[in-house]
Order: C-alpha cells, then structure tokens, then sequence
C-alpha cells in the first residue's frame, strides 16, 4: 500500500477553503486505498495534540517559533518543517511527499525529499504573492513579491511533478519556463457524497431575517476586498429598481466586512440587504437553502484571472442559480447562458442587469439547476479527479525506482 505523506500550511480542524480542499483530496485517496497523513506547519496556530485525528484524517504538528527579519523568519519556517518531515519519516516512513501551497511547504518538502531519498510532488492552489496583493496585504512587484515569487519557481523547478487547480495557474508556469508535461491540472472538486437532498427553505428564518417573498441573491464567504461584494453592494438600488422583491443576503466576514456594513446602511437600497456574520459551519446549508442565486462578482486581478474559486462549484452542487464576474478563474467553471451568468467585472450597472435578466427568466431555472449539478458531477466529484493523482505517483515513484535501479547496478 502506496504511503502518501501530505505536507500543508494548516489543516482540520480548522476551517478554509484550503482545509476543505485538503480534506476532500484525503477523504477521496483514502477510499482508493492509499494510507496517508498530514503534516502542518508553523502557520497552524489552533490548539491541539503533536498528532490529531479529524474527521477520519490524521495530522501531525511542527512545534517551535520562528522569530526573525523578513526573510530569515521565513527560511527559519521552512527549515522546521523539513526536520519535522524527517522525524515523522523515521518512524512512519512514507513512499512520498505531496506538498500543497504556499511556497514554504513546497520547499520544506523538497529539502526532506532530498535527506530522505524521496520524491516531491508539488501541488499549486495559487500564487501567494497574488493572492497578497489581492488581499491587501501586499504590492505587486515589491521586494516580498519578487522574493515569493522565487522562491515558487525554485520549488517547481526541484520537484518531481507539479499539479495546478486550473489551466490559468499551468498556462503562468508554462510561461516562466516549466515544461507543459511536468504540470498536472487537479481541478477544484466537491465531494458530491456531501450533498445529498438540498435542504428546505426555513420560513421562520426567512422571517426573522425580513426577506420577504424574495427573490434572494445571496454571498456566503470570506469579506476581502478581491470577491467584489461592493459592487454587489452599488448594484442593488438598480437592481431594486427592475426586481422591488429582491433581497440581499450577506453570510459571513472578514476585512472588508465593516466597510460593506457601513456602505450598505448608506444605500438607497439599505432596506433590502441583511447582514447575517459568520455562522457555524453546520448551519450554513439553512442560509443556502433561502437563496435563489448565488453572487460572485470578483473584481478583476492577476489572482482572479488565474484561480478557480470553490464556491460557485458548491452552489451548483446545492442545486442554486449561479451569476458571477467574467474573469479567468470563473470563465473555467462557468458558461454563461447554461451552467451560469457572467457579467462584466469591476461594473455594478452590469452585475445588477444581469441578475435582472436572470430573475425575470424564472422559466429557465430549472434547466439552469441541472446543467449546473450535471457540469459539476462530469467534471468536479472528488470521487473520480482523484485518480489524476494516482497517475501522478505512479510516474514519480516509478522514476524513483529507476533512479535507485541504476545506482546500485
């Protein structure tokens, strides 16, 4: 039995796009057979044992403190993690590693597959840098760009094999010089075994939270800048003004959540949008199930064009209508007029005509609904994308095995 070992910048308990994603990749390997673990490093910062089981998954934990300049800190992190690899592999003594973004695991990994004798698949989400500047925490071009940026492309250099989450991320490495072959596209996927029947609408919670008759447009997720929520926010008046029933319903926080509050409360269109916050992940599915059409009007960015987001793929799997902004990341999920609506980005005239013309074609839900769910059971179940990575180690180890065969001759 092929021993996968799994190196991640956090993972469950927490809860994140990027553990989900982990947790469904395991979930899936672990029905094919594969024995596997996580590894995190000093990034996960939740509380818990050395070793911790969740939801079926076993994690283990880099312990210590990585204090220091930019830079210094940062290799003092990646060398942690690569001791701590090392020590698991002594006593678990995995056939590989498999590191997931960002860059730090990536070479933590690389330096313990070189001791270890290992090979190193890397597994690229997004680029980190972008995803800096997208969230505000960072400069396109500044000093910690150009130096994550780097250190991203010495990673891929290094490793045995790369897998991306989509075409956007695998046409950028190609472009800085990675050989198309040595990428593997691993979409984003659901695991279609979580959604069985969607839940019904509660009408005590449509009450309490005043949405009326609807229709509701709905954004349950993380508040950054990126996701474009203002425009959403701008696009309501007009909206209003073609739909008076429609509602706006916002689940959820983050950076930007204070400033769309704020902007929301000075709109003309104030009375028609509710606040929810952050809820507890098992009651997300009662807010889903309130929802007609699920918005992702992300404003356009190098992150956005290049990344395929999660979300409008769980919406389709739930049944829900999906409108979202024409960028790359979404044009690679979407296609307009069957499985979805695009709309201009970073243009709330737009994202309020488009919702419009979709709330009015009432006719057309249903075979919106299930071309959606059909689009995300061919092409995005977990249950059968996973096999893209057993191709993937079986490549490696293969090469590895050679390798050896021709040492010892």
């Amino acid at each position: 039995m092929t021993r996968v070992l799994h190196v991640l910048d956090h993972s469950l308990p927490l809860h994140s796009g990027y553990t989900f994603r982990t947790r469904a990749i395991l979930t899936a390997q672990q029905a094919m057979g594969l024995e596997l673990r996580g590894i995190t490093g000093l990034r996960h910062l939740a509380e818990g044992p050395d070793r911790e089981e969740a939801e079926g998954l076993v994690f283990h934990r880099t312990r210590g403190e990585a204090g220091g300049p930019p830079g210094l800190r940062e290799w003092r992190e990646i060398n942690a993690l690569a001791d701590a690899i090392c020590a698991l592999a002594a006593d678990w003594r995995p056939d590989l590693l498999h590191a997931h973004s960002p860059a730090l695991c990536g070479m933590a990994a690389v330096i313990a597959g070189k001791r270890l004798g290992l090979p190193v698949v890397y597994e690229i989400r997004a680029f980190w840098e972008d995803a800096a500047v997208s969230n505000g925490t960072g400069s396109e071009g500044n000093l910690k760009y150009r130096l994550t940026r780097a250190l991203e492309n010495r990673v891929v250099a290094r490793a045995d094999a790369v897998v991306t989450i989509c075409r956007g991320l695998k046409d950028d490495l190609v472009r800085r010089g990675t050989p198309a072959g040595k990428i593997t596209l691993s979409p984003n996927g659901v695991d279609l075994a979580l959604f069985g029947e969607a839940a019904a609408p509660d009408p005590a919670l449509a009450t309490e939270l005043g949405l009326g008759s609807g229709p509701v447009i709905g954004f349950i997720g993380s508040f950054y800048d990126y996701e474009g929520l203002d425009d959403l926010i701008t696009a309501m008046p007009a909206l209003i003004a073609q739909v008076p029933q429609a509602r706006l319903l916002m689940v959820g926080g983050g950076p930007m959540e204070a400033a769309l509050r704020q902007q929301a409360e000075a709109s003309a269109a104030r009375a028609a949008i509710r606040f929810v916050g952050r809820v507890p992940h098992h009651e997300v599915e009662r807010y889903y199930a309130l929802v007609d059409v699920m918005a992702y009007p992300r404003k356009r960015s190098r992150l956005t064009d290049l990344v395929t987001p999660l979300k409008p793929l769980e919406a389709m799997a739930q049944g829900k209508l999906v409108a979202a902004s024409d960028v790359g990341g979404h044009r690679e999920l979407i296609e307009d007029g069957v499985t979805g609506t695009l709309f201009a980005p970073d243009d709330p005239a737009a994202c309020a005509a488009a919702l419009a013309r979709l709330l009015a074609d009432r006719a057309g839900w249903d075979a919106r609904r299930a071309a959606g769910r059909a689009h995300v059971d061919a092409n995005h179940d977990w249950a059968h994308n996973v096999y893209r990575y057993q191709d993937v180690y079986q490549t490696v180890l293969g090469k590895t095995l050679g390798r050896l065969t021709r040492a010892a001759a």
